[in-house]
């Protein structure tokens, strides 16, 4: 394959990790990689684009408090019919990401294919995978009509290396008038507090479930957690109970995290759980339940209420600190 593009993601700590994961296996696959970015100083992270396989950015611009989906679709649909286009165009399977992947189908009036865990070159294209039923099968899927192909990629489905590349060189790609699509802006934004790591980042994870018992005894997972130097992280059945936020849940409707430890107390092991951390190097489980499917795929399981086993390893964890 000549040509792919990847939509780049740039928060105030750089490119995310998502976005220099798809440049990793961009440049394995492609001969030319090159980015599509926005915001206020995208030329500050040219080196870091270039570093892991971009060779050019294209910069859509400061987008000022409007919402990207529809200026970033715009601009990237404006290079293609341009003839500056790519045979592939990768997303991160983020909120920005899957809008304006959405976007793109339209206005070009091509298919996404999505929930994309795996590529490869085929027949001078791309051919897919993608979990369904949970994670126990796989589906192979590819395009046969007229390109680009688009395609949104599961995080952590790939490892992020860099290649030692010179900086990218920044192009402007402005996105024009979008019309009416380009009317709604953002009046307020909300970022989430935190200490630690970020979860779908930390080298260690330490997950709840409906086997704590009750919303207060999470603070034992945020304990072990922060001792260990990790992340907390949740089922899907106490983040429906309100217990703890959307952004702590791991799982396929969550977020998929391969840490190099992953502790699951207290969770049975459903397959919408196991889809989003089974990737994880080493699995320590603890359930009082011997028959529980989370102990299917543990490297380490430990059969016991996790009111006792949780407050020793803390205790423990204490004394050595």
């Amino acid at each position: 394959m000549k040509r792919i593009w990847v939509l780049a993601e740039v928060t105030g700590q750089g490119p995310t990790a998502l976005t220099l994961e798809l440049l990793t296996e961009a440049r394995s696959l492609a001969t030319t990689v090159e980015a599509v970015a926005w915001g206020a100083d995208t030329a500050s992270v040219a080196g870091t684009l270039g570093d892991y396989g971009a060779s050019r950015v294209y910069d859509v611009g400061d987008l000022a408090g409007a919402l990207p989906g529809p200026l970033v679709a715009a601009a990237m649909a404006g290079l293609i019919g341009a003839g500056e286009g790519p045979e592939a165009v990768l997303f991160p399977a983020s909120y920005d990401g899957r809008d304006v992947a959405g976007r793109l189908s339209a206005r070009l009036d091509r298919p996404v294919l999505t929930n994309v865990t795996g590529l490869a070159e085929h027949d001078g294209g791309l051919l897919t995978e993608h979990p369904v039923f949970g994670g126990t099968q796989i589906v192979r899927a590819r395009f046969t009509g007229e390109g680009p192909g688009i395609y949104v990629v599961r995080a952590k489905s790939f490892s992020a290396e860099p290649a030692g590349g010179s900086p990218a060189e920044v192009v402007a790609a402005p996105p024009g008038d979008v019309g009416p699509t380009g009317a709604a802006r953002i009046v307020r934004r909300h970022v989430e507090e935190a200490t630690g790591p970020k979860l779908d980042e930390a080298p260690i994870v330490v997950s709840g479930g409906r086997g704590l018992g009750a919303q207060e005894h999470y603070a034992l997972i945020e304990e072990l957690a922060r001792l260990l130097h990790g992340a907390p992280g949740a089922s899907r059945a106490i983040v429906d109970a309100g217990w703890v936020p959307y952004s702590h849940q791991v799982g396929q409707t969550g977020k998929t995290v391969k840490p190099t430890v992953y502790v699951a107390c207290g969770i049975s092991g459903a397959t919408q759980h196991l889809v989003g951390m089974k990737g994880s190097k080493h699995i320590v489980a603890i359930n009082k339940d011997r028959e529980a499917p989370i102990f299917s795929v543990a490297d380490l399981g430990i059969v016991g209420d996790v009111h006792r086993v949780l407050p020793a390893l803390v205790e423990a964890l204490q004394k050595r600190s």
